[in-house]
């Protein structure tokens, strides 16, 4: 089944909105007893107005992205405070079956074995009876496949509308499929130009498999950013750098997961579906290619950190 179908079957937009981490800036007290008496009082109100701030801040950046015309929320329990995409969501007055929610099952649940609860946590802060998207964060080593489990049987129960994975490779697929009564329709990994992932994809795709692609920028590398050819590409299509690179995400049937927490810059990653590269501009944005990871491999790293 070729991608196009897959979305409009699954009823997923074509890009997400992934807005990251939802937390008031945290202090740090390198002596509390620095604060004395009334500076102490005017301190404590600094925190609170800044704490709410904040969280205003970040709820009408959510808002903001759902009123430009996104989604996909891609959203998880390590990000942060749930409730903030609750009160955006209901702020928005958006109706919940317009939007397609992830969630991803954090790498402590995996290690606790406390993936049900938590995650019904998460059902009760967010405000939703389901997600539309239940993934695991990471493959967690002797963990994952035991989550996955379990994340069938919240799938049966009507918690999940979709499973998948996040930053998994091609041999943890392979023994996921092994063990599995449900194989994974999504999965989500690091892509970008200056690092394709090209076999990878292949692999899923070939296995019918959606992929959405975080880091989809690149972080903005200046490995990629001051590329002639990029430059060039930004004149021909009348586009932004951003604009460039998310078009050729989906030209590679890939789905991208945008951070932009400004109503200008979401306007910017929304509006993609006007034009359309040439398969020469694409293939030669494909062999831009250096294999350079900029995240984590989940093959070489500390899941406690992460």
């Amino acid at each position: 089944m070729e991608l196009e179908e897959l979305l409009k079957n699954y009823n997923i937009p074509p890009i997400a909105f992934g807005p990251g981490i939802a937390r008031s800036k945290n202090y740090k007290f390198v002596n509390r007893k620095q604060y004395h008496g009334i500076s102490r009082i005017v301190h404590g109100i600094e925190r609170r107005v800044d704490k709410y701030v904040t969280r205003k801040k970040y709820v009408d950046s959510v808002v903001s992205g759902f009123n430009v015309g996104y989604r996909l929320l891609d959203f998880a329990t390590s990000y942060g405070d749930g409730s903030l995409i609750r009160e955006a969501i209901e702020k928005s007055g958006i109706d919940r079956k317009q939007l397609f929610v992830t969630e991803r099952i954090g790498n402590r649940s995996q290690m606790d074995k406390t993936v049900r609860e938590r995650f019904m946590r998460y059902l009760d802060t967010i405000g939703l009876d389901y997600v539309d998207l239940l993934q695991f964060h990471w493959p967690v080593t002797d963990c994952y496949l035991d989550t996955w489990r379990e994340m069938e049987k919240l799938y049966e129960e009507g918690y999940a509308k979709h499973l998948g994975v996040a930053n998994c490779h091609q041999h943890h697929l392979e023994e996921i499929f092994k063990i599995c009564k449900y194989p994974p329709e999504i999965g989500q990994f690091e892509v970008h130009p200056l690092f394709t992932q090209k076999p990878l994809i292949k692999y899923y795709q070939d296995h019918g498999i959606i992929v959405e692609a975080y880091t989809p920028i690149a972080r903005y590398d200046e490995r990629l950013v001051r590329l002639p050819l990029l430059k060039k590409l930004e004149q021909k299509y009348n586009k932004t750098f951003a604009q460039i690179i998310l078009r050729w995400h989906v030209q590679n049937h890939v789905i991208p997961v945008v951070r932009a927490m400004t109503y200008e810059h979401q306007v910017e990653n929304f509006n993609i579906f006007d034009f359309e590269l040439s398969e020469e501009d694409m293939a030669a944005i494909d062999s831009i290619n250096i294999n350079s990871r900029l995240r984590y491999d989940p093959d070489n790293c500390d899941f406690n950190i992460l």
